[in-house]
């Protein structure tokens, strides 16, 4: 039809942009359940989201209204961990499909921060104030309950539903500081660690899941994807821009590569691997098939 107008649909990538453009309106459930469409490029994410509506719908007909934060806890995880089902995949712990959420809801299963991120949609959506917790080595999820002047929280592992105690917390950052006993946060309390996770930070943390799966089999064309996301999430972190530009070489993208990489020792001119990056970037430098004028 003559003067219609035309609407270009928006690539994944185009789409992930937008949802993690302004941390004001940032929606952590729905980027997260974006992150799949590499994978899955005719995912529906609203659908997504409506089943997971559906999932809180049901919950909310069984409170009372008059429950206190603490009954709301309780039948939150009846339901969540006992009814539904939803536990940790102790069989495949490392498969993709771990990271998605869509998958996640269908089988069930999946990793502390794919559990964390669909218990606190649900606990939010019953009036609890949840947050996820970007615990040292396992992701886990906060509840702050309000008692009169008393404020208490309970953390919960989502891989279990077990509610932690603080002996018990403290005994799963003993490994942690352990290891990293020379850096600044090692022997930081408790508190310090149960800090709610912004919405960018839970983003984060879900992609280098997906980005040290890939790595480690060098499935390179599922890597670079992800890295393009790292890439959009978090632009200041300029090691992803490194990491982008040898998984581009490895694909033979050397113009995307020669890019990064000139980003990366611009904002790095010191850094540890410069003299070994600025030989790579001399080689395809070489190598670009010189441009027609």
């Amino acid at each position: 039809m003559p003067g219609s107008l035309h609407f270009d649909t928006p690539t994944a990538l185009e789409y992930f942009t937008s949802l993690v453009a302004d941390d004001a309106s940032f929606s952590v459930l729905e980027a997260a359940v974006a992150i799949a469409q590499d994978e899955y490029p005719s995912l529906d994410t609203q659908s997504v989201l409506s089943d997971i509506d559906a999932l809180a719908d049901r919950l909310k007909r069984r409170i009372p209204s008059d429950a206190a934060p603490i009954q709301k806890v309780r039948l939150l995880n009846q339901y969540f961990f006992h009814e539904l089902g939803f536990g940790g995949n102790v069989n495949n712990y490392y498969d993709p499909c771990n990271s998605f959420i869509h998958e996640v809801l269908l089988r069930r299963r999946g990793i502390p921060i794919t559990l964390a991120t669909i218990f606190v949609e649900l606990a939010t959506q019953i009036g609890l104030d949840a947050s996820g917790i970007s615990f040292p080595g396992h992701f886990l999820v906060k509840v702050t309950l309000a008692q009169g002047a008393q404020i208490g929280d309970v953390v919960i592992d989502p891989f279990t539903g077990q509610s932690l105690s603080g002996d018990d917390l403290e005994s799963r950052l003993t490994p942690y500081r352990q290891s990293q006993a020379l850096l600044a946060d090692a022997d930081a309390p408790l508190s310090h660690f149960l800090r709610p996770a912004s919405a960018r930070e839970t983003l984060a943390r879900m992609l280098r899941n997906l980005k040290e799966i890939h790595r480690a089999v060098e499935d390179l064309s599922r890597l670079l994807p992800v890295l393009d996301r790292l890439v959009v999430l978090l632009p200041q972190a300029i090691e992803e821009r490194r990491d982008r530009a040898l998984a581009c070489v490895e694909l033979g993208r050397p113009e995307q590569a020669i890019a990064d990489l000139e980003a990366y020792l611009k904002h790095r001119p010191d850094a540890e691997d410069r003299f070994f990056l600025v030989e790579q970037l001399a080689h395809l430098r070489r190598d670009l098939p010189p441009r027609l004028h």
